[in-house]
């Protein structure tokens, strides 16, 4: 699965672009910035967003090439951003610890999601919010990205079990039209989720 993704971000190009993503940018600028943590974060597009809001931005992901890109990034846009490389099963932050954790299209099997997700929880300040954007089950309907597995796209009630305890200021799945680079563009259905611990 690295391979896959290494060699899918091995390009001069950003495959999602260098934009953050319009549920993100929407939903962070109605945060007073502070700490936040940013999951499986790809070439860094959110997470260089959120810096520029001068938020203290940490960020992960197991590719390299999305790392170095990231990174790269971010110095063209002059903000700083920590940028681990690691999978959700390597990070390990403080309990308590960031005010915001997002997740933009940050998919995992059934098997392990509710385990990364409680993970990620707990490093979140009582108080602090979940941004999530994701594909829904019926993605599998569109070819416009997303897993090819609908066992990696999620429903709603999925994510109330996962974030349970989480009060849950809006969760809804709808179609839009993403134009997110390549790899994001055309109708798509996703379920959008903000809350706070």
């Amino acid at each position: 699965m690295r391979e896959l993704w290494n060699a899918r971000y091995n390009s001069e190009e950003y495959v999602y672009g260098v934009s953050p993503n319009t549920f993100f940018e929407s939903q962070i600028l109605n945060l007073k910035p502070g700490k936040i943590l940013l999951a499986a974060e790809g070439e860094g597009r959110n997470a260089v967003y959120a810096a520029s809001l001068s938020w203290k931005v940490c960020a992960f992901d197991f590719c390299e090439t999305a790392q170095k890109k990231a990174l790269k990034l971010a110095d063209k846009n002059k903000v700083s951003i920590e940028y681990t490389l690691g999978s959700f099963e390597d990070i390990n932050y403080k309990t308590d610890f960031f005010d915001c954790v997002a997740l933009i299209y940050a998919h995992q099997p059934s098997t392990l999601r509710k385990l990364y997700h409680r993970k990620l929880l707990n490093y979140l300040r009582p108080g602090g919010t979940v941004i999530l954007e994701a594909f829904s089950k019926q993605q599998i309907n569109f070819n416009t990205g997303g897993p090819k597995e609908i066992d990696k796209l999620y429903s709603i009630s999925d994510l109330e079990g996962d974030f349970k305890g989480l009060r849950l200021y809006d969760i809804k799945e709808e179609n839009i039209f993403l134009e997110e680079g390549l790899l994001h563009c055309g109708m798509a259905s996703v379920i959008r989720m903000v809350g706070t611990k």
